[in-house]
């Protein structure tokens, strides 16, 4: 491995986007997770049942850039 290969590799960012999911309607939301945090599951509102639901990480839609 050449030395300019080590140099110019990009740092991974910390911080990832992911579609969350209602586990009773099916609303999607995308929300900011740390990229080695565990799968995240919050409640939140669902507007298609108006009330509080849980929703649970789907998939990684993209990487955030770092600060």
């Amino acid at each position: 491995m050449f030395l300019t290969n080590v140099l110019l590799k990009k740092a991974k960012s910390k911080s990832i986007m992911v579609m969350m999911e209602s586990v009773v309607s099916g609303h999607r939301i995308n929300l900011i997770r740390e990229r080695l945090a565990d799968k995240l599951e919050v409640i939140r509102f669902d507007p298609f049942i108006q009330q509080e639901s849980l929703y649970k990480e789907k998939k990684k839609i993209r990487s955030m850039k770092s600060k």
